[in-house]
Parts: structure tokens; sequence; C-alpha cells
């Protein structure tokens, strides 16, 4: 029975994100900013490119006022980035972000 080599990563990162939406709105603009970038940091370590982008997009919406409905919108696609793996993938999900955010 093949297990999948990321499980662990994918754990951490949905524990990661659980806690965001936890904590909603007692996180500041800086925290979200820091949770974002720890979930983009461990994309980077395991080559999730996807991912990564849409933590980085993540990262300087945390810091722009609507931060809350921002960060929690591109939570929505952190599942469907984490299973994506070309540019054209991430193009598709932060344009399909862009276009729920305006």
């Amino acid at each position: 029975m093949a297990t999948d080599p990321l499980a662990k990563v994918r754990n951490e990162i949905g524990l990661r994100v659980a806690e965001i939406r936890d904590a909603g709105p007692r996180l500041s603009p800086l925290d979200l900013y820091a949770r974002m970038d720890a979930i983009r940091q461990l994309a980077a370590l395991n080559g999730l490119a996807v991912l990564e982008g849409l933590a980085r997009h993540s990262t300087q919406l945390a810091l722009l006022p609507g931060h809350r409905v921002a960060v929690q919108s591109c939570l929505e696609h952190v599942e469907e980035a984490f299973d994506s793996h070309t540019d054209g993938d991430r193009t598709t999900i932060l344009a399909a972000l862009a276009v729920r955010l305006h």
C-alpha cells in the first residue's frame, strides 16, 4: 500500500489553516501575516510552488484593508493549491481569488 509522501506536510498545513480559522477576528494583521508566511515557508521547503505562491499572496493581503475577508478567501484555495503543480495552476487560483475579492 503506497502512502502519500506529503501526508505529514498536508497535515501540518491543515493544522495551521485550522488555527487561523479558529482564531479568526482575534488575529491582528501582523499575526495573520506571520501565520501565512509560516505556511509559505513550509510549502517552499517541500517544493509546493503553487501553495507557496498562494501563501505569499495571502501574506501581502494580510497587511491591507479588508485583510480578514481576503485571507479567508485565500484559505479556501489551500487544498486546491496543495494538489496543483504548474504555473498555470497558480495563475488560475490567483485569478479566481482576484475575481472573488473584487
